[in-house]
């Protein structure tokens, strides 16, 4: 076998997949290792794609030519948009996914890339070489396969790194769902110079169906509209899914005394799990310590897939012993005779300080060394994926001498992650949301396409018909809003609509446009009225409704994105050592000097930077460029 690629990816796991696919599409030659191939893209968390901002980075992922939404839109069993009840901006969509089906699809897409090498086997070290003062990684060590050269190597390694399953009083060296953990490759980078840090995270209980009482649930049905992930997603055949039934139940007093009763025996507060868990989603055991005038916690109950008895219980996350989770299991209505089939684990792994990483997310100390996931703080399979596609575009072109991509805060919710993990730095799982966004309404999910296809373009992953037929919808979309800017209806026509919805009638006419910016009229009223309208796609309505409706919001955002873009143009030297700026403080330095930022804007969101070292920063810099003025004078 030729052990020579362009770029090595360690971990199939979703960052692994979506970073092995970028780097082979763009007709590179791609090594993608794992553990093993039967846990490709596995969900070993929840079986679930999307939820609240998370939503927002399927869309933004498939917008990049990734192939997290498509592969998941083909995997749905039940769909549902959260924060309908709220405005366009923090609306997300979450799929319940067939988990062993999403894993087969996701294998599939892998084996058919010409260029993409799957192979079983554990990266155990870096190869690297030195020339003055640069290092560079020249491949991996494997076992079995021996030494693999490539020009880029990308570490998305998930919860496997230095993987510790702990359940009770019982711990094992093991990744998730009883794998092999990767034992030896934390060394190497500690050799490297890397900094490493352990977290922790958890997974429910898995549930026979056959034991549970659903008549005691309270039902949860899918969307009657699903709107695709992707663009290539046909929307009538996705419609056309027999939607399975989730269901929701709750903890009770009982549940809570038992946990209580128990929770010297948990690991978490035992002290035997040292790693730092996620604050957004805490074990059970944490919950009812933490929330303890909390009478009840809701628990979802979700299938597994549609060939499978196996029962997700979200929300029920613990580290508590076999025999206990029995005990508060069967506490909950519905529960009472619940026949456990996977036990709920907490699992502690290794990852590196994403403070080591630049926007591109390359590592600052070894150039060709990138990484994605869990291995760079984050939680969850969206952040994975999207990071994952992000590094394998950046290792691409970084081999092909073109410039990488650093997504702005202002794109992209992939843009304000990854500035929050490598800006701000991390003490514990990071999670998006959509309040980590100061530009949310420009941040939708139904405009990824508008915000993010011309980088895909650049990177080599959307074709030219599908750049055509974004720019298309584009066009069209300007269009009808001029359209129904200028579309009038009197007041006999209007006023039934805007009545029978509890709006306030008009005397004269009104323009279907201003009659779409009222909140309680939606453009499916005015397709009632308007045969123009009405022939338009679903997804165009609602993306016109939404351009409609928030356009004087978004009009005052691009004015603070304008004022932030000033900001980061300033750039700021590589070489400078901020110790030595008279009037910076010793934390600021300090901090400075660790990030190395490329901005003055991204030097305004470092921790313990404040507004008064930035003007100190920018009294610096005008002198500087003053003296270099002069010297050039000189010359």
């Amino acid at each position: 076998m030729n052990n020579n690629f362009d770029v090595i990816v360690a971990g199939a796991g979703h960052a692994g997949v979506e970073a092995a696919l970028a780097v082979a599409r763009t007709g590179l030659r791609c090594a993608l290792f794992t553990l093993s191939l039967d846990d490709v893209a596995n969900m070993p968390c929840n079986p679930s794609v999307g939820g609240s901002g998370k939503g927002h980075l399927v869309f933004e992922i498939d917008a990049l030519g990734g192939e997290m939404g498509r592969t998941a839109d083909l995997a749905t069993i039940q769909s549902r948009t959260l924060n309908t009840s709220r405005g366009a901006a923090v609306r997300s969509k979450r799929v319940q996914t067939d988990r062993r089906y999403y894993s087969s699809l996701m294998k599939k897409a892998l084996e058919a890339e010409k260029n993409l090498y799957l192979i079983q086997s554990e990266i155990t070290s870096l190869l690297t070489e030195t020339a003055g003062a640069e290092t560079r990684v020249t491949g991996v060590t494997a076992a079995p396969g021996g030494d693999f050269f490539a020009r880029a190597v990308i570490l998305s390694t998930g919860t496997y790194l230095g993987g510790r399953i702990h359940i009770g009083e019982v711990t094992k060296r093991e990744g998730p769902d009883s794998s092999a953990a990767a034992l030896s490759l934390t060394g190497s980078l500690c050799d490297l110079g890397i900094s490493m840090l352990r977290f922790k995270t958890g997974t429910p209980p898995r549930i026979h169906r056959r034991s549970i009482d659903f008549d005691a649930l309270d039902v949860q049905e899918g969307e009657e509209y699903i709107t695709p992930f992707s663009c290539r997603t046909d929307a009538e055949k996705l419609n056309g899914i027999d939607q399975a039934l989730c269901h929701v139940a709750y903890t009770n007093e009982e549940t809570h005394r038992v946990i209580r009763d128990n929770i010297g025996r948990s690991p978490l507060f035992s002290g035997q799990i040292h790693g730092t868990g996620p604050r957004y989603c805490p074990s059970i055991e944490d919950k009812v310590i933490r929330f303890a005038d909390r009478e009840r916690h809701q628990l979802f109950v979700e299938p597994m897939g549609r060939n499978t008895d196996e029962i997700y219980l979200q929300g029920f996350s613990s580290s508590l012993p076999a025999d206990v989770q029995y005990k508060m299991l069967r506490t909950i209505r519905g529960f009472e005779e619940a026949e456990i089939m996977r036990y709920a684990y907490a699992i502690e792994y290794d990852l590196t300080d994403p403070a080591e990483l630049l926007p591109t997310l390359g590592f600052k100390k070894i150039r060709g060394l990138y990484g994605a996931g869990q291995f760079n703080g984050t939680s969850g399979y969206e952040e994975a994926a999207a990071q994952g596609l992000l590094a394998g575009i950046n290792a691409s072109l970084m081999i092909r001498g073109e410039e990488q991509i650093v997504l702005p805060r202002y794109s992209s919710y992939i843009g304000t992650m990854i500035d929050d993990i490598v800006t701000k730095g991390i003490t514990e799982p990071y999670r998006i949301m959509t309040s980590r966004s100061e530009f949310r309404l420009l941040l939708r999910q139904d405009n990824a396409r508008d915000r993010l296809t011309e980088y895909g373009r650049r990177a080599g992953l959307i074709s030219d018909e599908r750049y055509r037929d974004v720019l298309e919808r584009g066009r069209r979309t300007e269009e009808e809003k001029e359209r129904l800017r200028h579309v009038n209806f009197g007041p006999g026509t209007a006023n039934p609509v805007l009545e029978a919805k509890g709006a306030a009638p008009v005397t004269s006419g009104i323009s279907a446009a201003e009659m779409i910016k009222r909140p309680q009229i939606g453009i499916g009223d005015i397709a009632a009225l308007d045969p123009a309208t009405a022939e338009l796609s679903r997804d165009l309505q609602d993306h016109i409704e939404t351009e409609i409706k928030y356009e004087g919001y978004v009009r005052r955002q691009l004015d603070d994105v304008r004022r932030t873009e000033k900001a980061e143009n300033v750039a700021l030297p590589e070489d400078v050592d901020y110790t030595e700026i008279r009037g910076l403080r010793t934390e600021a330095a300090q901090n400075l000097n660790k990030v190395r930022p490329a901005s003055l804007g991204q030097a305004s969101r470092i921790s313990g930077v404040n507004p008064a070292d930035i003007s100190v920063l920018m009294i610096w810099l005008a002198a500087r460029r003053r003296t270099d003025g002069e010297a050039n004078d000189e010359k």
